[in-house]
């Protein structure tokens, strides 16, 4: 259930994470997602191959376009839970890279899957105080019930950047702490991190 959630979020993703890196330092939250969905739209409808899941172009894509919006060192550390302290600064290191892997390549399957859903962005009640919020969404899909998906973004000195993504309520980070926890009890911090890169090989063998 939970993969079909992701594949629908990580659609998301490609829909809105294309903005301009200087406009994201100064944007708000939803005026990022928001304005970032037209230009996604529009390059998904400009080019074919994208829209069909070209895997050297959507990897670039996602390696250019998408990491600079997500605060993968903060998710690693949200799912690693509390053996993140224990963890040496090269497993860490590991750990995020891997991590990372795992949802750029699951991404990357998942974008040749987008149609014709459309995506409301909630406004956001936004103070100068605000570090943290979460900016809420609803993916309209033809024929099929709306998805309601949060994301929760920190403001950093590069501006707004996704920690967690919540799909019908349930949290990216928190279902792969309950794995994680237990690939860590089972085989430790380097079992974890062997788990994660044997995952993304085979990922990247099918592809």
């Amino acid at each position: 259930m939970f993969k079909k959630l992701l594949k629908k979020l990580l659609i998301v993703v490609s829909m809105w994470a294309l903005g301009g890196v200087a406009f994201a330092q100064d944007a708000t939250p939803d005026e990022l997602v928001r304005k970032s969905t037209t230009e996604v739209l529009g390059m998904l409808k400009a080019d074919k191959e994208l829209a069909a899941g070209d895997p050297a172009k959507v990897e670039k894509l996602a390696n250019e376009k998408i990491l600079p919006y997500f605060n993968f060192q903060r998710m690693t550390q949200l799912a690693v839970g509390r053996s993140w302290r224990e963890a040496t600064d090269s497993q860490k290191t590991a750990l995020i890279d891997e991590f990372r892997r795992l949802l750029v390549r699951t991404y990357s399957a998942s974008l040749s899957q987008f149609k014709n859903q459309n995506i409301d962005v909630k406004p956001l009640k936004l103070t100068p105080s605000d570090t943290e919020v979460v900016v809420k969404t609803l993916i309209a899909q033809p024929g099929a019930q709306s998805i309601p998906i949060d994301y929760s973004m920190e403001k950093t000195k590069d501006g707004w950047k996704v920690f967690d993504v919540l799909i019908d309520g349930v949290s990216l980070v928190t279902n792969y702490r309950s794995s994680f926890s237990t690939e860590i009890k089972n085989s430790g911090i380097d079992g974890l991190v062997k788990s994660l890169a044997d995952r993304n090989a085979k990922n990247a063998a099918k592809k």
